[in-house]
């Protein structure tokens, strides 16, 4: 029997992460909304959110699965748009303020560091001259754009570069950028793991394992999922910080290091491939039941 809950799916229409999710939702409820922000009206005078010819202040939920196909300041915009949703009682997974500060990664990264969360050393500066004694303070450095998936944009310097091959790149980083969020390279064995979050509660652990032709370990760079067992202590890490914002579905990014772990981020927008492939979890399946009981919770 269908649950009678309207619940729309904000994505990338067509993308095997939306379209699944959706499926699932369709499934209990019997309704398919996929929406494209791109599409979106946002209608002061009348009071609407109009996708095509649905009103979007109608339903009772919408899953974010993912905001924009590329992080920019501009994606900030597409979620100030639903949080007019959410004034008017339409529950948005997960909320906008919380999707909100974990978009930005100095944002995300605070609010690790109100935790004392162990992460990579971090630097962040808008002036070369720092940004050039860091590098030689820690060696080996990955600097990264504030909005950025899957290592897109993020750059790899060495101190043992000449001092004008360092200036020119940070130049030309700073022109495009705006400013140098910095991390110490960390020895990663090959590996790093997406720990996977519902609703607050523990649900698996992927492995993503690089391929020797890159220096990340993300898919896009051809690594791939295996299934990881991790520790209670490791466990617990990821329940902090996936704590130091309120998602309703979330990876948090795990690191092992000689010096223990760290935690590179919490997204906003965890993928479902990693747990399907590398731990046979359907966490679509598990998301979707999650958002419907949610909302039989509020009525």
């Amino acid at each position: 029997m269908f649950n009678n809950k309207k619940v729309a799916v904000v994505g990338i229409p067509g993308k095997w992460s939306t379209e699944v999710i959706a499926d699932r939702l369709e499934t209990m409820t019997g309704f398919r909304l996929v929406v494209d922000m791109a599409d979106i009206a946002l209608d002061l005078v009348n009071g609407r959110v109009m996708c095509g010819d649905v009103d979007m202040t109608t339903l009772d939920g919408v899953v974010v699965k993912k905001i924009s196909e590329i992080y920019a300041p501009s994606a900030e915009d597409r979620i100030r748009m639903l949080t007019f949703l959410e004034s008017h009682g339409v529950r948005v997974f997960s909320s906008t303020n919380s999707m909100m500060q974990m978009m930005n990664r100095m944002s995300g990264t605070l609010a690790l560091q109100r935790l004392s969360v162990p992460m990579p050393p971090t630097v962040i500066t808008e002036s070369i001259e720092q940004a050039l004694a860091t590098i030689h303070q820690f060696g080996s450095v990955v600097i990264k754009p504030l909005y950025s998936t899957k290592a897109r944009g993020m750059m790899l310097l060495e101190s043992s570069s000449t001092e004008s091959e360092l200036r020119a790149e940070l130049n030309d980083y700073l022109d495009k950028n705006g400013i140098f969020y910095i991390q110490k390279k960390l020895e990663l064995d090959g590996y790093d793991l997406g720990m996977v979050f519902i609703g607050g509660e523990y649900s698996c652990t992927y492995a993503r394992v690089g391929s020797k032709d890159s220096w990340n370990t993300t898919i896009l760079g051809g690594g791939k999922y295996q299934l990881y067992e991790p520790t209670p202590d490791l466990i617990e890490l990821g329940r902090l910080a996936q704590s130091s914002v309120n998602l309703d579905f979330t990876t948090v990014d795990i690191a092992l290091t000689d010096a223990g772990p760290v935690v590179f981020e919490v997204s906003a927008f965890g993928g479902f491939k990693g747990a399907l492939e590398g731990c046979g979890v359907d966490a679509a399946e598990a998301y979707a039941q999650h958002v419907i009981r949610k909302l039989g919770e509020k009525a």
